[in-house]
């Protein structure tokens, strides 16, 4: 694998991290680079660790991992997701749910790396793949991505703090649906 092929490929995984990084920005009314740096540790160390555990798992359990890693991510997703638009629905004039708490990052990076995964299985199936740089490389632009993400999610969040929570709601459901039908090879035009 090529860097151009590595590089494109970690873009393509680190959109999810960083849109979901965005919502956290849009929710976070005071934002401190320790949030920033928050989600980049948790979207990259878990963007760089699934490939991993992917490139080792192999062709051996491949087919299990391909099999239902689209439901787990549309689960999570949608779950986070209802959450975070009950909760703008029902909370009135309380701030949006900025928290980075251990549990809640957890389940987000768990829900943002599950394609990566499968990534890390193809990765054992293909010739000449360096997987110490490939996972350090897709974890680097990952945690820049994300680190972004809650800048730009914040900068938007400050303009529009009512609707900040149902919006990063909205796009999380949004992601969950679109993993699950790209999985499922539902074709849009």
């Amino acid at each position: 694998m090529g860097i151009f092929e590595l590089f494109i490929t970690a873009v393509a995984l680190s959109m999810d991290a960083f849109a979901v990084a965005m919502c956290k920005g849009l929710a976070t009314p005071k934002l401190k680079i320790k949030h920033m740096l928050l989600a980049g540790l948790w979207f990259g160390g878990f963007q760089a660790l699934m490939p991993l555990i992917g490139y080792l798992l192999g062709g051996t359990f491949g087919k299990y991992i391909t099999a239902y890693d689209h439901w787990i991510a549309f689960g999570l997703l949608a779950f986070l997701g209802g959450k975070m638009i009950w909760e703008a629905i029902t909370a009135g004039d309380e701030p949006a749910n900025g928290s980075f708490a251990v549990r809640e990052m957890f389940l987000m990076a768990v829900a943002t790396s599950i394609d990566a995964l499968a990534v890390g299985v193809t990765f054992a199936l293909l010739p000449n793949v360096n997987i110490v740089w490939a996972v350090t490389f897709i974890g680097a632009l990952t945690f820049a991505f994300s680190a972004v993400g809650v800048k730009l999610g914040n900068i938007f969040g400050e303009r529009f703090k009512a609707k900040a929570e149902l919006a990063g709601g909205i796009i999380l459901v949004c992601m969950g649906i679109k993993i699950l039908l790209e999985h499922l090879n539902v074709i849009f035009f």
